[in-house]
């Protein structure tokens, strides 16, 4: 009777170690983003994680993105948005770069199934995103 248990436990522990480790997934999605051909050599992903406290985390990485001054038009600096399905644009932050053409962007968003993209801008604090959109992707949970 003692190895039937066993035999029968086995799989039920094996189900929900699986379970547990989709769930674990199910807090996290990381997305690689499309790159506009005017920057051929720049390449993102962006993350969105559930942090503890139930607010989603968004992080943005690039690398080989050339600073907003050597684009033409040349620029002042490099703007993170998000837009929800049917809404407007949300300027989320300045994406600063690094000395080796590398940045990165955290922030606190509130939609799980959105649209992110970059931005080269003159003002920081644009209302509206300039064109091109030069990296994006679209987050969903």
């Amino acid at each position: 009777m003692r190895k039937e248990i066993r035999a029968k436990s086995g799989p039920a522990i094996g189900a929900f170690l699986i379970s547990l480790g989709l769930a674990s997934l199910a807090g996290a999605s990381e997305v690689r983003l499309t790159t506009d051909p005017s920057i051929p050599a720049a390449v993102g992903k962006a993350h969105l994680n559930k942090e503890k406290n139930g607010n989603l985390k968004l992080t943005v990485e690039v690398y080989h993105l050339a600073k907003p001054g050597a684009l033409t038009p040349a620029r002042q600096v490099y703007v993170v948005w998000t837009q929800a399905r049917g809404k407007d644009p949300q300027n989320q932050g300045v994406l600063k770069l690094k000395d080796k053409l590398e940045g990165n962007f955290e922030d606190t968003v509130s939609n799980q199934d959105f649209d992110v993209f970059i931005t080269a801008e003159d003002n920081p604090t644009a209302d509206f995103p300039s064109e091109p959109k030069l990296l994006k992707g679209t987050m969903q949970p």
